[in-house]
């Protein structure tokens, strides 16, 4: 008799599910989470750039400030107004007004208004200065800085971003009214 050779019997069928799902070796993984990594370090890097070379709205010194007082209810007779938003004193006199730094020339103190003097005295070293901000003795080497004004009908504003120094004190510094 003849033997007859029977077939292997077939394979068991794949499902097709498991066919179709690729195997992620442990390289492929370790490489992706390497990727992902680098991508939010770089992500994280740009949003902190962004965020510090996006412009601020500068408010209160370093940009215009409104005066507290209308320039109908100054009189030259007033003694300067201090405005602490914006770090300056602003003076009226009677060609004009003058928005001076409070910042002292000779080493940055703050200069307060003497009101029994009609007199700017610093505190530190003894600089004397006028109501247009000229020096009038002590270790200054200059008078106060000034800073631009703006006069909107009856109010106004001052640049604290436009600081300049002076040699002395000018008529041109004042701002006419």
């Amino acid at each position: 008799m003849k033997e007859r050779k029977e077939a292997a019997p077939p394979a068991p069928a794949v499902p097709a599910r498991e066919a179709a799902r690729p195997e992620v070796t442990r390289r492929q993984f370790l490489r992706s989470g390497m990727y992902g990594t680098i991508g939010l370090f770089a992500a994280q890097a740009l949003v902190g750039a962004g965020v510090m070379l996006w412009p601020a709205k500068v408010s209160g010194f370093g940009g215009r400030v409104l005066v507290p007082k209308k320039l109908s209810e100054l009189s030259p007779d007033d003694p300067p107004l201090k405005v602490r938003e914006g770090k300056f004193y602003l003076s009226r006199l009677p060609e004009g007004v003058i928005a001076l730094y409070w910042k002292c020339p000779h080493l940055g103190c703050t200069v307060p208004w003497n009101e029994s003097e009609n007199l700017f005295h610093c505190p530190c070293h003894g600089s004397i200065y006028e109501k247009t901000g000229q020096n009038v003795g002590g270790p200054a080497p200059r008078p106060m800085d000034i800073m631009a004004i703006e006069i909107d009908g009856d109010n106004i504003w001052v640049d604290t971003g436009k600081i300049t120094q002076r040699p002395r004190h000018l008529p041109e510094h004042v701002t006419k009214v």
